[in-house]
């Protein structure tokens, strides 16, 4: 089940992010967060959503606009799941309910602006639901062993019951398309 974030998940939601950061991988931050930067973060956020499976935290996300102004109108995610719960299709729910959440705000679409090239597991998901790889950033990202190549990714929303908001011009038809529907990719 995938719900809003609660204060009593807030012990919870900095173990997944501190894990996630720490490891330097695939996250951009640096900084792990104690339970007052968690509550910040989250509460800076247009929506942060949490896997709950048998009353237990194993994932989250965070949906935000990916810029100011006149770029307000796409959504940014990010996504983590507990290490002990990867595997089990919870980073798929958890990106399916950020686009039918982006949507549901508004949003035209979701951006991902640093997908790590060496993140097959997310690439394929994301490749999966539909989102389309915009370009690449040669050595955009840097691991603790250099930089690796990033790529950017897009998928429109349906917004007030349109999938269509204008991107499928530059994108093709099926930009939109991609549904959330069980698959045997895993994240």
């Amino acid at each position: 089940m995938i719900r809003e974030w609660e204060d009593r998940d807030l012990p919870a939601l900095m173990t997944i992010w501190n894990q996630v950061v720490s490891a330097g991988r695939f996250f951009p931050d640096k900084e792990l967060l104690d339970l007052d930067g968690m509550r910040r973060m989250t509460e800076r956020q247009v929506f942060t959503g949490v896997a709950e499976e048998d009353g237990r935290v194993q994932g989250l996300y965070i949906l935000h606009p990916n810029g100011i102004g006149r770029c307000a109108h796409v959504a940014n995610c990010g996504y983590m799941v507990a290490g002990d719960a990867r595997g089990r299709g919870i980073g798929r729910q958890l990106v399916c309910h950020s686009l039918a959440k982006a949507g549901e705000l508004g949003f035209a679409g979701v951006q991902f602006n640093a997908v790590v090239a060496s993140n097959t597991g997310a690439i394929a998901l994301y490749e999966s639901l539909g989102f389309r790889r915009l370009g690449t950033v040669p050595g955009g990202y840097l691991t603790d062993a250099g930089p690796e190549d990033m790529h950017i990714y897009f998928h429109a929303t349906e917004q007030n019951g349109s999938a269509d908001s204008g991107v499928s011009t530059v994108l093709g038809d099926d930009a939109a398309s991609g549904a959330c529907a069980p698959s045997t990719a895993r994240a």
